[in-house]
């Protein structure tokens, strides 16, 4: 990546939250170590514990060593980008701590006048983004601030609200202290190397886009499957559930886009414009219909979980059937699969094609063993594999379903980027592709708010752990 950056300063709340240690603070290492970051940047910690400049400086050389192991061979790196931290003690529910900031940011601004353009990183729960922004307005530091000598931007961890009316009174919030094009709504899937191939992939290879209609595609199966429980999330997942969690954000944005239409060109408007008629075009799931086309699930021995409660109708599994309703995709099922503690961690999409008209290689039913699919996986492993059918060898013509592999690890020479530090470079060039919009922030929660509401105090249904999820036909 060789695009030219602005000089900087990086203000990241939480900054000694387990979000920063394990992912921010060593994605920006790393992005110093690849000179990636401009020649002057800064980066200020804030949190609550009393500590000084040295003192983060030290908890950041260790976040670092300990999740970016190349760094401890690369001290003289290490120990420049540690030079660039500098630390604010505030509680951030009460405006004092943004005083105290805004005469940090003045300091450096003073000795350095480059860095006078500020990326806000909220790396905290979301019941303190409210208290952030509105102390950032009374600060001064806000994104419509007339004081502003250069630019702001914020980036706003998920979740976004609860359901709909909480996110758009948190949307309200925001935009009440930064414009649109300011807010950067992260979803770390979204920096994923295979998530972000899938724009490449279909309207770059005249094989594909002809095909990825309803009349050549049966299906569309999307699977966000974990082989492990809640852990020690108990007391989020009483408030979320695995709708709130994993399908309105991670789940919905991964049918988005396979479903999306070209965009006229590839602005971040543009893009977002299409992902957001994919949201609008989702049949609506209503009381009449949503137990048809929704299952949801709790596997066995999550209510004895710590922090869960003993009669919780908590959901661990969602199953539903979405159909796009457009003219690409008409009557086209895309079934999305997602779990805590199922039979193993995968994240891949599957294209199952349609059968040919007449199957002459044998009995009608064997074409769904050979049937045409093309499946992205995005973790453990990052790949595209094409199946079709090929002559099993002998003299019988009997097909066998057979596999082309691309595999991003295999493929190219070149590190690869973490999510995050794909995302974090876009976020400081101003790139809002990969940066989720207002709008379809607020059209993912209408439709979560449809399902959730009809199936209030209905006892999810139970499966085993390492299953595969309560039994479905489709």
């Amino acid at each position: 990546m060789d695009q030219q950056l602005d000089n900087f300063t990086f203000v990241l709340f939480g900054a000694e939250s387990d979000l920063s240690s394990r992912k921010l603070l060593p994605s920006l290492y790393q992005l110093a170590r690849w000179k990636q970051l401009p020649e002057k940047y800064r980066v200020i910690g804030v949190a609550r514990s009393a500590i000084d400049h040295k003192g983060f400086r030290a908890y950041a050389r260790q976040s670092v060593q300990a999740h970016a192991p190349d760094s401890l061979a690369n001290t003289e790196t290490l120990d420049l980008f540690c030079n660039n931290l500098f630390y604010v003690r505030a509680d951030l529910t009460e405006t004092e701590g943004y005083i105290l900031l805004r005469h940090e940011i003045d300091k450096v601004v003073m000795s350095d006048s480059s860095c006078s353009n500020l990326l806000f990183y909220l790396a905290t729960p979301p019941s303190l983004a409210p208290h952030i922004i509105d102390n950032l307005e009374k600060a001064d530091l806000g994104g419509k601030s007339e004081a502003c000598r250069g630019w702001r931007k914020i980036v706003v961890e998920k979740p976004y609200g609860f359901d709909l009316t909480s996110a758009r009174e948190l949307n309200t919030i925001v935009g009440r202290v930064f414009h649109e094009e300011q807010v950067y709504r992260i979803d770390h899937y979204l920096g994923k190397e295979p998530v972000q191939n899938i724009l490449v992939f279909r309207f770059s290879n005249g094989m594909f886009e002809p095909l990825w209609n309803r009349q050549y595609i049966e299906n569309v199966s999307i699977t966000i499957a974990e082989d492990f429980g809640i852990r020690t999330r108990g007391a989020y997942y009483e408030k979320s559930g695995l709708l709130r969690d994993i399908i309105q954000n991670h789940g919905l944005q991964l049918l988005a886009a396979i479903a999306m239409e070209p965009p006229v060109d590839l602005s971040a408007d543009a893009v977002r414009d299409e992902k957001e008629k994919v949201f609008r075009s989702l049949r609506p799931l209503t009381k009449d219909n949503v137990r048809d086309h929704v299952m949801l699930g709790q596997y066995d021995g999550y209510r004895n979980e710590q922090n869960v409660a003993s009669d919780s109708t908590v959901e661990t599994f969602a199953a539903v059937r979405w159909y796009v309703d457009n003219w690409r995709w008409k009557d086209v099922p895309f079934i999305m699969k997602a779990g805590k503690n199922l039979a193993k961690q995968v994240t891949e999409i599957v294209i199952t094609f349609k059968c040919p008209p007449q199957n002459f290689f044998g009995p009608p039913q064997s074409c769904s063993y050979t049937a045409n699919q093309i499946i992205i996986q995005i973790q453990p492993e990052e790949t595209i594999a094409i199946r079709f059918g090929s002559k099993r060898p002998g003299k019988e013509l009997v097909t066998d379903p057979v596999f082309m592999k691309f595999d991003y690890k295999t493929s190219f020479e070149h590190e690869q980027m973490t999510p995050y530090q794909h995302l974090l470079l876009d976020a400081m060039a101003g790139d809002q592709m990969n940066f989720i919009r207002q709008d379809a922030v607020e059209s993912s929660w209408r439709v979560i708010d449809g399902i959730r509401d009809s199936f209030k105090h209905v006892e999810p249904d139970p499966y085993p752990v390492h299953s595969w999820g309560p039994y479905t036909e489709w």
